[in-house]
Formats: C-alpha cells, structure tokens, sequence
C-alpha cells in the first residue's frame, strides 16, 4: 500500500495580503477561531500514524488547535529569505525591485542571501522522500503554505517557476500518495450523489 500524506495549511495569523517571508507570529485571534471551527472536518487526520509541523508558530498551534499534537520537523521549516526575513513582498520590491525580480525569474537565484527556491523545493521534498513507508501508513503534516507549494512542486515533478501558481489556503488540505520519487497527488471530496428522479 502507498503511503498517504495529507499537508493542512495553518490557519492565517494575519491577512493575507500582509503575510511576511518567514511570518514567526503566533496566530492571532481570528486564526485560532478559524482553526477551531475547521477542527470538527480536519479532526479525523488526527488518527494518522505520524503528525508533524513545521517549526513556526502559527503552524504548531494549528496543529494543536486541531488536536494532533504534531512533532515539529526542521526540514518543513519556511524558505530561508535572508534579509528579506519579516518583510512582505511588496516590502522588498519597494527596497530592491531588481532583486525581487531575478529571485521571482530564477529558481536558483539567492538574491536575498538566504536559500534558493530551487534548493527549498528539494529540502521539502527530500522530507517528503524519507518518510516511512512499511506496509503503507497515513501521515498529516500542519505547514507553511510555502511548504505545502514546495512539496507539490516536488511531488508532481513539475518546473519549480510552477511554484508560483499553486495557490494555499489557510487550513486546506491536501493530500499526495506513494513514495519515494513516485508521488501522486489525490483529490478527495464528498461522494457523489444519487441522481433524482
């Protein structure tokens, strides 16, 4: 059996239109109430043999918030941005418009001086690839929607500039199966329903 890894977002600590590159802030209060009331749909994922999150804050308490007690993973950790660190990222273009455009254009690009996007896609998904697999298992992991991007990107083999056009919402889920170098992603939604006469 393939082993099964379902990715939740964490819920927002901000708006997002204010979310920052490395965003450690804690949820505030409208990130707690949405995480709560996702919890009744999300809870089940809890039965998963390994839960995990990424190492912010905002991922932990979602993880806690939706009663998975999740082991914090280094390797889920956001892109390493550099001095554009807390910055949002109209922020960094108002400071380095040129900067901000080779890193959008060159996935190997480091103009920040952090970690490349390239190098960040294959950081998660080398995560990914050691994950254990035995007779199958089920795994949730609560992370960074740059997380979640960069382990799609990784699982599906797609180009990493695809990662700009893989949109995360906070508390989404999403799920990709098999193992290592041999990834699916899996749709699941609500079963269909009978026909009416």
């Amino acid at each position: 059996m393939p082993l099964r890894v379902t990715f939740v977002a964490a819920a927002r600590s901000s708006s997002l239109l204010a979310e920052r590159f490395e965003d450690d802030r804690p949820l505030d209060q409208a990130g707690w109430d949405d995480a709560l009331a996702a919890a009744r749909d999300l809870l089940p994922l809890a039965a998963a043999e390994l839960r995990y999150c990424s190492p912010t804050p905002r991922s932990r308490a979602t993880g806690d918030a939706l009663g998975y007690s999740p082991l914090v993973q280094l390797a889920l950790r956001d892109c390493d941005m550099g001095r554009w660190r807390g910055l949002t990222l109209g922020e960094a273009m108002a400071r380095e418009p040129e900067s901000v455009d080779v890193w959008l254009a060159d996935p190997r690009a480091t103009p920040h001086g952090g970690e490349s996007l390239l190098d960040f896609i294959t950081r998660v998904g080398e995560w990914l690839d050691t994950r254990p697999v035995g007779d199958g298992g089920r795994i949730v992991a609560v992370a960074e929607p740059a997380v979640i991007r960069a382990a799609l990107v990784y699982a599906l083999k797609a180009p990493p500039a695809s990662y700009w056009n893989i949109d995360v919402r906070p508390l989404s889920a999403t799920t990709v199966t098999g193992r290592a170098g041999r990834w699916s992603l899996r749709f699941e939604g609500a079963p269909a329903q009978p026909a009416r006469s």
